[in-house]
Order: C-alpha cells, then sequence, then structure tokens
C-alpha cells in the first residue's frame, strides 16, 4: 500500500513539474516597417482631414454601375424567358398529369420570322 501511494505522488509531482514551465520574456520587439516615420503621420493628417470618412458606404446615393454582360443578350435571354412556353406549370401543379409542351416559343417565332423576312427583303 506503502509503494502504490509513494508511485502515486512521484507521478502526480512529475506531471506537476511538466506543467508548470513558465513563460520567458524576451523584451519589447522592434517594429518591422518598410516606410518612415514621417510617411506614416503624413498618410495619418491626410486621412484624418478626409471628407465623409466616417459615412458608410451605400450612404451617399447609388455608386456608379458597371455591366459586365451584353445588354442585347441579356434583353435577348429575358424576352425568351417570359416567351417560354408552359413556364408557370409544373409536373406537380395537377394530380398524375404531365405538362407537355405542345405550344411553339412565341419569342422563336419571331425571330424566325423577321430573318425570313430579312432574307427575302434583301
Amino acid at each position: 500500500m506503502k509503494t502504490s501511494r509513494l508511485l502515486a505522488a512521484a507521478a502526480l509531482s512529475l506531471i506537476a513539474s511538466a506543467g508548470a514551465h513558465a513563460e520567458t520574456y524576451h523584451g519589447v520587439e522592434a517594429p518591422v516597417s518598410a516606410r518612415s516615420r514621417a510617411d506614416v503621420e503624413a498618410e495619418a493628417a491626410r486621412t484624418a482631414a478626409a471628407p465623409n470618412q466616417n459615412v458608410v458606404r451605400g450612404s451617399r446615393g447609388a455608386e456608379p454601375f458597371k455591366s459586365m454582360a451584353d445588354p442585347q443578350a441579356v434583353y435577348a435571354q429575358a424576352v425568351a424567358t417570359a416567351n417560354a412556353p408552359d413556364q408557370n406549370v409544373t409536373g406537380g401543379s395537377r394530380v398524375n398529369s404531365r405538362v407537355i409542351s405542345t405550344m411553339p416559343n412565341r419569342a422563336q417565332v419571331l425571330q424566325q420570322a423577321q430573318k425570313d423576312g430579312a432574307s427575302t427583303a434583301k
């Protein structure tokens, strides 16, 4: 019994000594900067004097918009989608029903008519 208590005490002291390591203090490290102190101070002064520096984005009105897509392509896609047959009907719209699209796409018919008319007019 005495041996087991002695071993337990030794193990406990070993665990306590392993966890009791303190950090070493290396002092204050020097800051590393590629810019001079005068440059930083000048930028801080310009930033502090800037107008509307505390105004959140979007509170000054709408920001300029730059489109990334071709407007004609977007318009053609919108027309084709708006004229798609059965666009608001799904297979689950009615019980035991299937969607069979028998209507031609009106936008495609109009485009084909314009192409046919343009080719005969030339």
